[in-house]
Order: C-alpha cells, then structure tokens, then sequence
C-alpha cells in the first residue's frame, strides 16, 4: 500500500498485521482519487478519516495538499501515528476511540470537514451509522462530499445527502460519493 501522488508519492505505508483492518487497496484507491480530482481541489481542504485503519485516505490527502487531517480509528492510532511520521506531516490529529463518541467530540468543537471518509468494517452497519451522526452532527461543510465504502452488496442511504456516485469494483467493495442535498456540484 503506498501513496499514490503529492508531496509523499511512492511511501510505503505501515499495515497492521492480521486480518481485522482491510486497507483500500491501491486499485481502488487510485480510482477513488482519480474521481474526487474531478470534484474538488485537494489544496487547503479539512479531512476526516473515519475507521482510518493506516491513514491511508487522510495522509493521499494530505500528500496533495489538504490543510488539515483528523483521524479516528480504535485499534490503530500507532500506525496512523507512525506513517504520518513517515510521511513527514504534522498537520494532523487521530482520535483513538469510539467513532460515535469522537464524531460528537468533533461537533462539539463547532469543526465541519470539506471531504470525509468513512471505511468501516463491511456488514455490520457502520457504514449508515457513520452517515447518520455526520448528519446529526452537521459534520460536512457546504459543497463538501462524504466518500462511504462498503461491501458491494450493502446499500446505503442518506436524508440529507445525495449519493452523486456509486461505484463497484468486482464483487466485493463499492464507493458511495455523497454530497449535501441543496449544494452545487
């Protein structure tokens, strides 16, 4: 797994050993990246990484210029930690805990986020939680796209937010593109 372009193109990131953290692969990755070019300009963005497993969203992020990064994660802020070391980005925060209890940490503090990831185990309904509370929490600034990956079987909804693009890749992961009902593209 490395980053793809930017200031911190070809590092290798650090990976957790086992099998409970599933990385994006590069392939996806590298087309997830390729599409969000087309939405927005990565220069001077906020992002949020939520289930950030390695960093690796947040720190191809950074790598191409977004201001600020915050990470949360429950098993793996050490390797967040150190692959941002690595990448030679201080420009970041991770927030070891419980996703739910972080986002409304982070609403507490008045913070919204121009791209949010959230890459959270497959099949277990995480993925429309994390939705939900960036919704309730009021996360996502204006024009701001919230970027879901799930199992390509799942379907998730949103009330407030338009899923602008779905994307497949085989049998076993889609993208989901969300943006602010109400906002221009």
């Amino acid at each position: 797994m490395r980053i793809i372009t930017g200031s911190a193109k070809g590092l290798k990131l650090k990976t957790p050993k086992g099998f409970e953290t599933r990385p994006t692969s590069d392939r996806v990755k590298e087309s997830l990246f390729s599409i969000l070019n087309g939405l927005l300009d990565f220069y001077e963005i906020t992002v949020l990484d939520i289930f950030a497993g390695t960093g690796a969203l947040g720190i191809e992020s950074l790598s191409r210029g977004a201001k600020f990064a915050t990470f949360i994660d429950f098993a793996t802020a050490e390797i967040i930690s150190e692959n941002l070391q690595r990448a030679k980005f201080q420009n970041a925060k991770i927030l070891r805990g419980d996703f739910s209890k972080m986002l409304k940490k982070l609403s507490s503090q008045n913070l919204q986020f121009d791209l949010i990831f959230s890459d959270p185990p497959y099949k277990k309904n995480l993925a429309a939680a994390s939705i939900n509370l960036v919704e309730e929490f009021n996360l996502l600034a204006d024009n701001g796209f919230m970027v879901v990956e799930v199992g390509a079987d799942e379907i998730i909804n949103s009330n407030n937010l338009n899923c602008i693009r779905k994307i497949n890749y085989g049998h076993t992961t889609a993208i989901n593109i969300f943006q602010k009902k109400g906002s221009e593209l």
